[in-house]
């Protein structure tokens, strides 16, 4: 039975952990690697690890608690949990979230069976008391994986793969930029689908992702967070220009006009002026990506053409009553 590594990041979740930790005792696969990493966390999470350890043990777990002296941020957690990480598989959960029982199962049954260097599954999105599926795009390879997460079919987020940890190990180990938390896993996911061979996806919604706050649609980044996005961007441009072809490079203007997209949503105009700012060499691939409804192409054409007013019209119009149907 493989071992999976499972990567679980702890700041500020004292509250949450419990609640997490029997999730896993309920996994089906029981034969888990359980990593907690406590970044510094000011409340109990390492206490808590501990109260349950000899539980989780008595099922077939494996538990390492793993400590940082300092805060050092979601990204460098990650990489202390790789560093130390032994399974044939990697799995990344926060505490926040909820995991189907038999996920781990699945997911670890269909590479097994087909020899994937990737399995991802689909999610509900959660908010309050409302739940919506988000769908994802049916792929076999790693190269058609990051095209189509680049189209924006695909998301990216680390808890909806598992992922061979021998293709992260392969020549230079794939690692996070240590200090750039957000927009990690879209730089992550980025050059491991471009690593991998056989990508897989199971249509069945295993992770539900939950979010208290019903404006998420719309939340607001401080600059010092897009900055985090932007170095991930480039850690990844890098990446693609050195080690793929002119067609990857292209592929990635679409990726840029998704990441500067939620700015047109924003509230803070200000945004709208960086929209402008970041990525221009991207707009110009506004209209060929197929993958985009009509109304974004619209809206982002409206922004290239500096029309603000049509753009406060959409966001008045989509987030302010749309959303409020969709998430009531």
């Amino acid at each position: 039975m493989p071992l999976v590594s499972v990567v679980i990041p702890m700041y500020r979740v004292a509250s949450l952990l419990p609640l997490c930790i029997e999730q896993i005792c309920r996994q089906t696969h029981r034969h888990l690697e359980l990593i907690f990493v406590d970044d510094a966390s000011p409340d109990e999470v390492s206490l808590i690890v501990e109260a349950h350890r000899e539980a989780l043990q008595q099922l077939g777990m494996r538990v390492l608690l793993l400590r940082h002296a300092e805060n050092r941020g979601v990204a460098q957690a990650r990489n202390t949990a790789l560093e130390h990480a032994t399974g044939e598989y990697l799995y990344s959960w926060d505490a926040d979230d909820f995991l189907e029982p038999d996920a781990l199962e699945r997911m670890v049954q269909e590479a097994e069976r087909i020899e994937a260097d990737v399995i991802g599954c689909e999610c509900f999105l959660t908010y309050n008391s409302s739940e919506r599926r988000l769908h994802q795009a049916d792929v076999c390879s790693g190269r058609e994986a990051y095209t189509q997460m680049c189209k924006g079919r695909l998301k990216w987020n680390l808890w909806l793969f598992l992922i061979r940890r021998s293709l992260i190990e392969r020549g230079e180990p794939l690692r996070f930029l240590p200090g750039r938390n957000m927009g990690e896993d879209m730089m992550f996911m980025g050059k491991v689908f471009l690593r991998a061979e056989k990508v897989s996806i199971i249509h069945e919604p295993f992770y539900h992702y939950v979010k208290t706050n019903a404006e998420a649609q719309t939340q607001h980044y401080t600059a010092a967070q897009w900055a985090q996005v932007d170095a991930n961007l480039r850690e990844l441009e890098q990446y693609v220009r050195h080690t793929q072809g002119t067609g990857a490079m292209q592929l990635l203007q679409y990726l840029k006009l998704s990441l500067k997209l939620p700015l047109l949503l924003s509230n803070d105009d200000a945004d709208l002026v960086r929209w402008s700012e970041w990525y221009p060499e991207a707009n110009p691939y506004i209209w060929s990506n197929d993958a985009l409804p009509l109304r974004t192409k619209l809206l982002q054409m409206a922004a290239a053409r500096r029309q603000w007013w049509a753009v406060r019209l959409y966001r008045r119009l989509i987030t302010g009553i749309l959303y409020k149907i969709l998430y009531r």
